[in-house]
């Protein structure tokens, strides 16, 4: 079985991880989407939030599962003998990070493969940080995210 993992903070899971996720079912039998508890990071949105609204996205799913972790993930990705991965590049911005994480799990897990897709041209201008802002100062986020988390940007920012 070819097992993908798709880590990330997801603060808030964005329409461009969910298309990202959707497409990586295309070349993996199973999907890990693993919420990364990083204690260097001040979240909008604890662990079981960022988890429920994955869950919530993708109940209809069977090959997707999420969970959190901590830790380095090439931990993560042994213990669920995963084969690849997955990675998203939005920009040129991105890449040097994404190249140079890319090279330290391959040196730490030779066997794990990184995939990277980039994001459909509807949704590459998205990220959580952005998505954050605009609903701070409530714009409005309705076709930047689901609706689950769309309600939930607004019950935090309603103050």
């Amino acid at each position: 079985m070819r097992l993908g993992l798709y880590a990330g903070t997801f603060d808030p899971i964005t329409r461009g991880h969910e298309d990202l996720i959707r497409r990586s079912l295309e070349f993996v039998d199973h999907l890990v989407v693993a919420v990364a508890i990083n204690p260097d990071k001040n979240p909008l949105f604890g662990p079981e939030e960022r988890t429920r609204f994955i869950r919530e996205i993708f109940a209809g799913e069977p090959r997707i599962e999420v969970r959190s972790f901590t830790g380095l993930l090439v931990d993560l990705a042994r213990e669920l003998r995963a084969t690849m991965f997955i990675r998203g590049l939005r920009a040129v911005s991105d890449f040097e990070y994404e190249f140079q994480m890319a090279l330290m799990n391959r040196h730490l897990a030779p066997e794990i493969e990184t995939v990277f897709l980039v994001p459909s041209l509807e949704t590459s201008y998205i990220s959580s940080s952005l998505v954050r802002q605009v609903a701070r100062f409530r714009g409005t986020v309705d076709d930047l995210v689901h609706p689950v988390v769309a309600g939930a940007l607004l019950q935090k920012f309603r103050a």
